[in-house]
């Protein structure tokens, strides 16, 4: 279960490293520019702690899939992008690919 844990930190931190990435206006801000790259360092250390017993498939997919919902939610609130029924209709169907590979999958890890 821990490895879940890591699993949604590093979507986290991966979804906070990008918000900052568009704040530092291509690394052209010191501050953003900095936490931006401790973040994705973070994601990515946190990332390989849940493979450890996570198959690497499922965590990839689930760390994409949610970090691409949670970006949008973080477009919406810092920088007023606001999706389309198209941008809606498509993260549904991620978030519900990610959801059947998740609950039907057998992948084992070796």
């Amino acid at each position: 279960m821990l490895n879940y844990v890591f699993l949604l930190l590093a979507i986290v931190m991966e979804a906070a490293g990008t918000t900052l990435l568009k704040m530092s206006e291509q690394f052209t801000k010191l501050v953003p520019s900095v936490f931006s790259l401790l973040c994705y360092i973070a994601s990515l250390y946190l990332l390989s702690l849940c493979l450890r017993t996570i198959p690497i498939g499922i965590a990839y997919a689930t760390w994409s899939a949610l970090g691409i919902a949670l970006i949008t939610v973080s477009g919406m609130f810092f920088f007023k992008q606001t999706p389309d029924i198209g941008a809606i209709i498509g993260l549904l169907l991620i978030i519900s690919g990610v959801a059947v590979l998740n609950l039907f999958s057998k992948m084992d890890i070796h």
